[in-house]
């Protein structure tokens, strides 16, 4: 069967990506991989894939290639000065996994465009923890008929995919996504505080908001998957997130400065709201 299936590149094994690729796999696609570095591959050990010895060499094996990288300028570098674009079949799928900029997954299509090459954003949404039970949302931006092709991939590793317009548009669902997020940990950070200022007990209030109409993922989130163990760590890249934010919705001007403000204060809020619960 596997042979009937659509052949996938990936490039970018890492916290998010390295559980991607192996779901792909599992899932009975042929795999074909390409790593800066060749340690990295030791994430697949036990999952069967094709390490190729260049990006232009993956390119040319594979009808479909995803890409989840740190930022905007790797997917740059690599579909541009790396030779993807160049070295992939016309017809073929370049799909980016990765979080940022809606402005910069609509460059990305206009480049593939000569080329022949469909360009789709399809950031996920759900941590480490949850690509690992490979239950993310898979949200997408570019042609429909594109996105349903594509489906059946994704579903290796989403519980969720949601198509929600043309390119670019998936970035923007995911950094709604996540400023939202990021308000409801700002909500109930300053709900916690009003609870110490009564010095009620934290641990039972929680669990009634937990158990609520209350309840959020933001506030589920504390404690299984946002600890004091790794909160350092989710810091940065939520306070990037909102970099990007800011970006895809510059065009707004002030409009949008009350919603940026509460969702940084959330990030930035997010050792102290820890501490607080007992995380």
């Amino acid at each position: 069967m596997s042979d009937t299936r659509p052949r996938v590149g990936f490039i970018g094994l890492g916290d998010q990506g390295a559980p991607i690729a192996q779901a792909i796999a599992d899932g009975g696609y042929p795999l074909h991989v390409w790593a800066r570095r060749p340690e990295s591959l030791a994430v697949l050990d036990g999952h069967a894939f094709t390490a190729q010895p260049s990006i232009a060499e993956l390119a040319a094996a594979v009808d479909i290639v995803g890409l989840c990288l740190r930022e905007d300028a790797d997917n740059l570098q690599v579909a541009v000065d790396g030779g993807l674009l160049a070295n992939l079949r016309r017809g073929s799928v370049l799909v980016n996994l990765g979080t940022g900029l809606p402005q910069a997954a609509r460059e990305l299509a206009r480049l593939a465009e000569p080329y022949g090459v469909e360009v789709v954003d399809a950031p996920v949404s759900g941590g480490h923890a949850v690509a690992l039970a490979r239950q993310l949302t898979t949200i997408a931006g570019g042609d429909a008929r594109v996105v349903e092709r594509l489906t059946p991939i994704f579903r290796t590793f989403s519980k969720e995919v949601i198509h929600v317009g043309p390119a670019g548009s998936g970035q923007y669902g995911k950094l709604f996504n996540n400023t939202l997020m990021m308000m409801n940990h700002q909500n109930v950070l300053e709900v916690m505080h009003l609870a110490q200022a009564l010095e009620l007990p934290i641990q039972p209030l929680l669990d009634v908001l937990r158990s609520g109409s209350a309840s959020s993922f933001a506030l589920q989130a504390i404690g299984p998957s946002i600890t004091s163990a790794n909160v350092h760590h989710l810091q940065p890249l939520e306070l990037i997130d909102m970099q990007l934010f800011s970006g895809a919705v510059d065009a707004l001007g002030d409009q949008a400065h009350e919603v940026i403000e509460r969702a940084v204060g959330g990030a930035r809020g997010l050792d102290e709201l820890t501490a607080i619960v007992g995380a």
